[in-house]
């Protein structure tokens, strides 16, 4: 037998045994193949815990084994045999590592955290085995130089002759390639891999400790007279937690991820809020197992040198150089422009918080523990409605389905059928199926609304299924949020900002079910993190719209529509507060910068310490504000994927108040006008430049005026002293 033939021979029982090895893995396995049930849609009821980590496993070797050939060809590059066949790799690790990841986020266990400790650092590895590998980056390089040298030539696609969407996709291979490290020697890549895995491990030590100290954290109360100033329904709420938590006969508060507690605005009882604001600040940095100080300074340590490594100055000019802001001076001067006014605003309301204090004789100053329960007073005093006034007329079935849906109808002219047929991982979790406007079938959606033990907090969607040309795949997605269960029998009342978190992460699973690409790189909401809450929060625009809001603000116990009076208060508040919420997030924001700004060399010892010297530099130390997140719980920065990139929310915000300023000038809730929206933005997911999109929808560059008017910043005190532009479209 020849040499070649033997190696071939050898190759072939190679490849038999390791596909002998994945059957025995994956045998009666629900994830080692395509769902059979509609979209594809995972077949919750089938799998099961053991079946994660075979299918993850298997999925690395599968597509290791899929590369293989790709970078080894003998052939000359070509798009078709390096770029789209690396886009058709990888399909059993991305259903399984998608449905893991998916399924722990809202459904964890310990046996799912443990798979997700195990597996963390694994993927990482298995990530740079394929964008460390030096010759497919040789393969991609060559490609992407090619089309740079013909570029002139044929603007759309280079000298490869390649579609937009073509050419866009090679480009976005290169910066990936060279982004993970593909340019760096041998030495260091070795080194590059070890941070890789340890901040891996980092960063779900975070999320599960975040996790594990909020539900560790409640707030036990004994009597019920403590509880005053609660409604029927929120002391239902109380009592079923304390159920839920084994304390029968006591009333039992659980916080949510954010600083800032549903409660403290209802409860007159002030020692007890004070606990409240104490247990939830102090969260994740009091000593314990679940202190996150340590994993924070760590991973900001590994960040900076990972940042060092590739070539940039810090962490957050490494992560926004792929943004649609680009560099660190732009965000810089995005927030220090904004903190003065915002802060001053903020002071402003606490003093007229401050007024109620002293004219009911209290001898106290406001504090954090107090502003939620004084603003209510003061909008009461100023607009003659609190809270509690609209909540009876935002029912959750009437918000989702007479709102959200109704205005995707109007705006889109979508249509639901709830199914009852699919499984689910949960009772509570419900499912449609959703029709385009010709009718035909678009997209599974799945709500996930209510808070439980085992979900992470916040609000968010993700995909099971993503939309691709190329796989002809439709897509599967999902909102979840953290609305607190009333008992059986209760109806599930809402607060204003949770009607508006609806209207905002359906916005990113309208993003998601409009998806028109061909390759899966680009799908859906597969775009520059801060671009990607722009069409999210346009959608939110739609939860005050009048004809949207009397369709579905009806009384949860005589159906009788919110009165136009009570409308028009809630319309005429829409500003009140803007200080306190935009001057904690803004804090936040500024944080995350502060700590992924910094050299290896400066990352500090002390943590708490550090943190406050940030926030007294920036200039909004204000303690009745504290930020949104303070760094110990900030899972956005140091376990999700905004590290450098919270300040995205606000930048998205500049986009969305001008589209929001640009569908009231052309009639509002109207088809054509989603329809545009639909055609030039939603369904071209990350497939062109995202400022690009905003512009071509809008006709010119964005102005930042609406956002300033919007959160009162426009006439707020410091507001004349300072220049806000922008973002730039380059």
């Amino acid at each position: 037998m020849s040499l070649r033939l033997c190696f071939f021979a050898c190759a072939l029982l190679k490849l038999a045994q390791i596909t002998g090895v994945f059957a025995a893995d994956l045998k009666d396995n629900p994830l080692a193949a395509e769902s059979g049930l509609p979209y594809r849609y995972p077949p919750f009821d089938k799998i099961k815990d053991e079946d994660f980590v075979p299918a993850i496993e298997a999925g690395m070797r599968e597509q290791l084994k899929e590369i293989e050939p790709i970078a080894n060809n003998s052939e000359k590059p070509t798009f078709d045999n390096t770029i789209i066949a690396l886009e058709r790799t990888g399909r059993l690790l991305d259903r399984a590592e998608r449905t893991f990841s998916n399924l722990n986020a809202c459904d964890t266990n310990p046996t799912r955290q443990n798979i997700d400790k195990e597996m963390a650092p694994k993927l990482a590895a298995h990530r740079d085995e394929i964008f460390l590998n030096p010759k497919l980056f040789a393969r991609v390089k060559a490609l992407y130089e090619q089309r740079d040298k013909f570029a002139a030539a044929n603007p759309s696609g280079g000298g490869l002759g390649l579609d937009p969407e073509s050419a866009y996709l090679l480009e976005r291979y290169y910066k990936d390639f060279v982004r993970a490290g593909a340019k760096l020697s041998d030495t260091e890549k070795e080194k590059l891999k070890k941070i890789n895995a340890e901040l891996a491990k980092l960063q779900t030590d975070f999320e599960q400790n975040v996790l594990k100290e909020k539900n560790a954290s409640s707030v036990v109360v004994d009597r019920k007279e403590d509880l005053t100033g609660l409604s029927d329904n929120q002391i239902a709420g109380v009592t079923a937690a304390a159920k839920a938590e084994h304390k029968e006969g006591k009333f039992v508060i659980q916080l949510q991820n954010t600083t800032d507690q549903p409660l403290l605005g209802s409860l007159q009882n002030r020692p007890l809020r004070e606990r409240i604001m104490q247990a939830s600040l102090s969260r994740n940095s009091k000593g314990g197992e679940f202190d996150t100080r340590d994993i924070v300074l760590r991973t900001a340590q590994l960040r900076a040198e990972k940042a060092k490594l590739l070539g940039y100055p810090n962490w957050a000019a490494y992560q926004l150089e792929d943004q649609t802001a680009h560099d660190v001076p732009t965000v810089n001067k995005l927030l220090a422009d904004l903190a003065p006014p915002a802060v001053a605003n903020a002071k402003r309301e606490a003093a007229e918080q401050q007024k109620i204090v002293d004219q009911d004789k209290s001898a106290f100053q406001i504090a954090a523990c107090d502003w939620d329960f004084y603003s209510e007073k003061v909008r009461k005093a100023k607009y003659n409605f609190d809270e509690s006034e609209v909540r009876p007329y935002y029912e959750l079935n009437h918000v989702i389905v007479d709102g959200v849906f109704f205005a995707a109808n109007k705006e889109y002219g979508l249509t639901f059928k709830e199914r009852h047929d699919l499984p689910v991982y949960q009772p509570d979790v419900r499912t449609w199926e959703v029709f385009d406007r010709d009718g035909k079938p678009l997209a599974i959606f799945i709500g996930d609304y209510y808070a439980r033990a085992s979900k992470r907090g916040g609000a968010w969607m993700n995909a099971y299924v993503q939309q691709s040309g190329l796989f002809a795949t439709k897509p599967v997605v999902a909102n979840h949020l953290n609305i607190p269960k009333p008992p059986q029998g209760e109806p599930t009342l809402l607060t204003q900002d949770e009607v508006r978190t609806a209207f905002h992460e359906f916005g990113h699973a309208l993003h998601g079910m409009f998806s028109n690409v061909k390759y899966p790189r680009f799908s859906g909401t597969s775009v520059p993190r801060d671009f990607v809450e722009y069409p999210s929060q346009v959608n939110e625009m739609w939860a005050t719209w009048p004809e949207v809001l009397g369709n579905y603000a009806k009384h949860h116990m005589t159906a009788e529509p919110m009165p136009q009076a009570l409308l028009d208060k809630v319309k005429a508040a829409e500003k009140f507060n803007q200080g306190f919420k935009t001057t904690e997030y803004l804090s936040a924001s500024l944080l995350d910068q502060a700590w992924h700004q910094l050299n290896p060399s400066d990352v500090p010892k002390d943590a708490v310490a550090f943190e406050a010297e940030a926030l007294h530099k920036a200039a909004v130390d204000f303690p009745p504000v504290p930020p949104r997140y303070r760094s110990f719980y900030f899972s956005h920065a140091f376990a999700g994927g905004y590290s450098a990139g919270y300040y995205s929310y606000l930048w998205s915000e500049v986009l969305d108040a001008d589209t929001v300023e640009w569908f009231k000038q052309h009639g509002g809730l109207k088809r054509e006008n989603g329809d545009r929206f639909r055609a030039m933005l939603l369904s071209r997911g990350g497939s062109a430049d995202a400022l690009g999109l905003f512009k071509n929808f809008v006709g010119r560059d964005p102005y930042i005026e609406p956002l300033l008017k919007r959160r009162g910043l426009d006439h707020a005190p410091g507001a004349d002293d300072t220049k806000t532009e922008a973002p730039p479209t380059k």
